[in-house]
């Protein structure tokens, strides 16, 4: 119990049931293309990679991540950063999980929307080699 003038804690939100369910099928879109990244994170609920070429400045290039935090699972992918084209033929409800430029967020599986980030991400990449990036 609060003493009396102490704000409440709120309920932690439970993860949902299908959690590491959804957390490895999104790692899996950005897997095959771990030969041209470089792993910096590869655990339960965080998966990181930059691209294996460095800026002019020598540091390493973000290219795309997978956090989970509660129920949100983010789905970080740089190239829509690069190439914002790349979004003007996602769906609405792909464009509804967008959060900023590169995030979309998930809190259930959905097969169709995690096809349609699939082929985003084959986009991406291509884009990436075609600029020398990847």
């Amino acid at each position: 119990m609060n003493s009396p003038g102490t704000p409440a804690t709120p309920p932690k939100r439970a993860a949902p049931p299908n959690a590491p369910d959804l957390f490895a099928a999104l790692r899996a879109l950005l897997l095959p293309y771990t030969p041209k990244l470089l792993v910096v994170h590869d655990e339960d609920g965080h998966f990181y990679a930059n691209w294996r070429n460095v800026d002019a400045k020598g540091k390493p290039q973000f290219f795309g991540a997978v956090k989970v935090s509660g129920r949100r699972h983010s789905f970080h992918f740089m190239p829509v950063y690069h190439f914002p084209e790349l979004l003007a033929g996602i769906s609405p409800a792909l464009k509804k999980r967008m959060q900023g430029k590169s995030c979309f967020n998930f809190e259930a599986l959905d097969p169709d929307l995690l096809h349609e980030l699939q082929v985003l991400i084959e986009q991406g990449v291509s884009r990436y080699t075609s600029a020398g990036r990847l």
